[in-house]
C-alpha cells in the first residue's frame, strides 16, 4: 500500500519532496485538468456558460464531501487568511468582547484579530505548558466574556494536533465560537463537521490538499453566518452571462444565495479551481483514512530510523496528537542550517521552521524516499 499512490504523481527530477507542509505536489490528474483549463483560454469558445459556471458549483460539492457538509455551505475562497478575515470583519462585535488565541500560533492565525482591539475587544493569548492548547488550558483561561477561539488544528511549528473534540466541547458548552484553521490537516486527517463541535473552519488548498497555490475555502456553520455583517455583494454569485441576454436585470441582491454570498470574487478561476477539483477529488477517491494510515506509516519509519545519538526528535508525540509534520534538530542546533544544505545537495527537500528541521511526508512518498532521507540524516 504505501507505493500505491506514487505513480500518480510527478516526475520530481529525482527529487524526494518532503515539504507538504509548505507546498503539496499536484496528482497528474489535477496538472492534466490546468492542461485542460488552459486550453478554455487558448480557445475561448470552449469556455461555455456551462463550464464556466460550473466550476464554482463543482468545487464546492468536492469540499462539502471532504468535511462532511452541505455543499450550500462552502465558502470559496483563495486562501485559510479569506476566512479569518470574513469571520473578524463580519462578526457583530461589541466592546468587551474576547477572543482567545494561542501564543506562538501561526502569524494568519493571530493578524486578522488584532485590529479589533481598536472596537474594544480583548485580545489574550494562551501559553501553552505542553506546546499546543489543552483542554484544562482552555478552562483556567475563558470568562464570561470570551466570545471567539480560533487555534490551529495541527500547529505548523512543532506538528501537534489539537484536541477538537475536548477543546470545542468546552467552547459549544458556554456558547462560545470553536474557530479552526484546518490547513495542515485537511487531506491527511478525516473530518466531519457534522461529528465534532467545531463552529467555524478555514483552510488553504495548496498543502495537504494538493491544489495549486491560491486556492482555500471556509465553513462557517449557518446559525453563525447568519450573524455576519459583512458588505460583500459579487454579481456572479447572483446572475450569470446568460441573464444579461435580453436586457440588463435590475441588481437587487439575492437572499437565497446561502455561503456562497461570501465568496472570494472570480469564483469561475478556471486556472486553479478546476484543478484544485480534480486534487479534492483524488483525495476522496483514494481516501482520506486510507491517506493517513499511509502517511502514519511513513512517519513511524523515519522516527524509528532516526539516529537519535545524532539527533534530537522534537516532535511529533506518538498518539493522537501526531501528525504528518515531524521536528528534528542535531544535538549542536547550529548544525542545523548546513545539514538542511546536505539535505538539498542530495536531492533531499525539507524546510526550516523556529531553527529546526521540518519534515513532512504526504501520498505520493515512499519507503524510499524515506530511507534516502535518513541516510543524509543518520550521516550527518
Amino acid at each position: 500500500m504505501s507505493d500505491s499512490f506514487a505513480g500518480d504523481f510527478g516526475p520530481f527530477g529525482g527529487r524526494v519532496w518532503l515539504n507538504c507542509a509548505h507546498q503539496g505536489p499536484l496528482p497528474r490528474v489535477a496538472a492534466e485538468a490546468a492542461r485542460e483549463a488552459v486550453g478554455w483560454k487558448v480557445a475561448p469558445h470552449r469556455l461555455t456558460s456551462e463550464r464556466f459556471g460550473g466550476v464554482p458549483r463543482s468545487l464546492r460539492e468536492s469540499l462539502a464531501r471532504l468535511i462532511g457538509a452541505a455543499a450550500d455551505d462552502v465558502i470559496l475562497a483563495n486562501s485559510a487568511s479569506y476566512g479569518l478575515h470574513l469571520m473578524a470583519n463580519g462578526l457583530p462585535w461589541k466592546a468587551g468582547d474576547e477572543i482567545l488565541l494561542m501564543k506562538g500560533d501561526f502569524p494568519s492565525d493571530i493578524l486578522p484579530w488584532l485590529a479589533l482591539r481598536e472596537s474594544g475587544v480583548t485580545i489574550r493569548f494562551i501559553e501553552p505548558r505542553r506546546r499546543v492548547v489543552q483542554a484544562d488550558e482552555l478552562l483556567d483561561h475563558v470568562t464570561g466574556a470570551t466570545r471567539l477561539v480560533c487555534l490551529t488544528w495541527v500547529h505548523s511549528f512543532t506538528g501537534l494536533a489539537i484536541d477538537l473534540k475536548a477543546l470545542g466541547g468546552i467552547c459549544r458548552e458556554r456558547g462560545i465560537i470553536f474557530f479552526i484553521n484546518a490547513s495542515q490537516a485537511l487531506g491527511t486527517r478525516p473530518l466531519d463537521v457534522g461529528q465534532v463541535p467545531v463552529d467555524a473552519l478555514t483552510s488553504v488548498g495548496f498543502k495537504w490538499l494538493c491544489g495549486p497555490y491560491g486556492t482555500g475555502f471556509c465553513w462557517i456553520r449557518p446559525e453563525i453566518r447568519a450573524t455576519l455583517r459583512y458588505n460583500q455583494a459579487y454579481w456572479l454569485s447572483m446572475l450569470t452571462a446568460d441573464d444579461l441576454r435580453e436586457a440588463v436585470p435590475a441588481p437587487n441582491p439575492r437572499a437565497d444565495l446561502r455561503a456562497r454570498k461570501y465568496d472570494i470574487f472570480g469564483t469561475a478561476n478556471f486556472f486553479n479551481f478546476v484543478p484544485w477539483k480534480a486534487s479534492v477529488d483524488y483525495i476522496l477517491e483514494k481516501g482520506v483514512e486510507t491517506i493517513r494510515g499511509h502517511n502514519d506509516r511513513l512517519v513511524s519509519r523515519f522516527i524509528d530510523g532516526l539516529d537519535r545519538d545524532r539527533h534530537d526528535l522534537l516532535g511529533p508525540e506518538a498518539g493522537p496528537s501526531r501528525s504528518t509534520l515531524i521536528f528534528v534538530s542535531d544535538k549542536q542546533r547550529g548544525r542545523n542550517e548546513a545539514l538542511l544544505r546536505r539535505l538539498s545537495g542530495n536531492g533531499i527537500d525539507v524546510a526550516m521552521r523556529a531553527g529546526d528541521l521540518r519534515v513532512s511526508p504526504h501520498l505520493h512518498n515512499t519507503d524510499d524516499c524515506i530511507q534516502r532521507a535518513l541516510s543524509v540524516f543518520n550521516a550527518a
